[in-house]
C-alpha cells in the first residue's frame, strides 16, 4: 500500500509541473551574451532564451550551488576550521588564515558577496567532509533539480574541462535557491561584517547595489575562458524574474534590458485556486494555486480543459487540468478525487514548495 501511495504521489507531483515554455515570438530584445535566459521564478516559464540549453563555462556563478547546499546542511552556526588547502586556493579570496575558526554562516556571506574561492573550499571540506565529497553532493543536487546540462568539478568555478552548466540550468538553480529565506537574505545583502573581521564585505553584484533598483539577488563570475557570467533576480509588481548571461561583455545592461522587457510584456496571472470544484455534477480537488506569466494577448485567450482518467485506477488522482493558449500548452496540473488527509497534503505541499520553479522538461 505504501508503495502505491508513493507512486501515485510522485505521478501527481510530476503532472503538476509538466510545463512547456513557449518563447515570445520575435521579441524586440538583443543581448551581448553568448548564452542567455530570462525565466519566471514562480512557474519556471522561459520568457526569452538565446542558446540557453548549451553547456558552457560558468565561472563563479557555481557558488550559488555551493551556497544553497551549505545553507540546507543545517550547519550554518557551526565553526569551521580553515585548512591549508582552502587558504592556498587560487583566485578571488576573503583572506582566510590557516587554522582560523569561523562560522559557516560567515563563509557563505564571504562566498556570495566577495566570491571567495578560499571560502568555497572551506565550506566544501566542512559540509561535504572533503572537496571531492562536496562536489559529489553538488552533482547529486543538480540531478535532483533537473539540471541536465550541468557537471560540477569544484565548489568555486575555476575552469575545469568538465565543469559546465547552461544558462537554463543556472536559472533553475537560482529559482530554487530563492525559495530559501536564508539564501534570499544572503544574496540580497549589500554588505556583511564577519565576527572574525574588523571590516565589512561589500557585495560585488553592482546590479543589486548600484544599477537596478528591482534587483534582489544574484552572483557574478569571471575567468578568461568563461568571460563575464552573471545570474540575477529581480522583483517588480508581484513578479520575480531570473536572468542568466554567460560570456556576456555587457552583462549589466543585458540583465536590465531582459528584466525590463519581461516586466513590460508579462503579467503574473492566477490560473487556478486550491480547493474543491464542481464539474459535470461531480466534486474534485485542485491541490494547489497556480500562477503563470502571460502576455496581454495570452491572458485573453487562455483556457482550461479537464481530462478525466476513465477506467484506470490511479488512487486519488482523477485526471489532469491543462491550460492552453490556442494550440499551445502552458501548464498541466493534477486533479484529485478528494482532499487528502492533512498529514499527506502537508507533505505534498512541502515538496512542491521546495521544487516550485523547477521544470522537469521543456520545449
Amino acid at each position: 500500500m505504501k508503495k502505491r501511495i508513493l507512486s501515485s504521489l510522485w505521478l501527481a507531483m510530476v503532472i503538476s509541473f509538466l510545463i512547456s515554455n513557449p518563447v515570445q515570438a520575435n521579441p524586440n530584445l538583443s543581448v551581448s551574451a553568448e548564452h542567455a535566459v530570462l525565466m519566471d521564478s514562480e512557474s519556471g516559464r522561459v520568457l526569452y532564451e538565446k542558446d540557453a540549453y548549451e553547456a558552457s563555462l560558468i565561472a563563479s556563478t557555481t557558488k550559488i550551488m555551493t551556497a544553497i547546499i551549505a545553507i540546507e546542511s543545517g550547519k550554518m552556526e557551526e565553526k569551521v576550521k580553515v585548512s591549508s588547502r582552502a587558504v592556498h586556493t587560487e583566485g578571488s579570496s576573503i583572506y582566510l588564515t590557516e587554522n582560523e575558526k569561523i562560522p559557516l554562516k560567515d563563509l557563505v556571506y564571504g562566498l556570495m558577496l566577495r566570491s571567495g574561492n578560499d571560502s568555497a573550499v572551506a565550506i566544501a571540506e566542512h559540509v561535504g567532509g572533503s572537496l571531492e565529497g562536496f562536489t559529489q553532493m553538488m552533482n547529486e543536487k543538480a540531478l535532483w533539480l533537473g539540471m541536465n546540462n550541468s557537471n560540477f568539478e569544484n565548489p568555486h568555478g575555476l575552469d575545469g574541462e568538465e565543469h559546465l552548466s547552461s544558462a537554463y540550468d543556472l536559472a533553475l538553480l537560482m529559482a530554487y535557491s530563492m525559495k530559501n529565506e536564508t539564501f534570499r537574505e544572503v544574496t540580497g545583502s549589500e554588505s556583511f561584517r564577519s565576527e572574525n573581521r574588523d571590516y565589512a564585505w561589500m557585495n560585488k553584484n553592482k546590479l543589486l547595489t548600484k544599477y537596478y533598483a528591482p534587483a534582489n539577488g544574484g552572483k557574478t563570475g569571471f575567468t578568461k575562458k568563461a568571460g563575464r557570467t552573471l545570474v540575477s533576480s529581480a522583483q517588480k509588481d508581484g513578479m520575480e524574474l531570473i536572468a542568466v548571461t554567460l560570456n556576456a561583455p555587457d552583462d549589466w545592461n543585458d540583465h536590465q534590458r531582459m528584466f525590463e522587457w519581461g516586466f513590460d510584456n508579462f503579467e503574473t496571472v492566477k490560473l487556478q485556486s486550491e480547493g474543491t470544484v464542481e464539474t459535470n455534477g461531480q466534486s474534485y480537488y485542485l491541490p494547489r494555486d497556480i500562477y503563470f506569466p502571460l502576455t496581454a494577448a495570452e491572458k485573453e485567450e487562455v483556457k482550461a480543459t479537464f481530462y478525466r482518467y476513465n477506467g484506470v485506477e490511479q488512487d486519488n488522482l482523477a485526471g489532469i487540468r491543462q491550460f492552453m493558449v490556442g494550440e499551445t500548452p502552458l501548464v498541466q496540473a493534477s486533479v484529485w478525487h478528494e482532499r487528502p488527509k492533512k498529514s499527506l497534503i502537508s507533505g505534498i505541499k512541502s515538496f512542491l514548495g521546495r521544487i516550485t520553479g523547477v521544470v522537469p522538461w521543456s520545449t
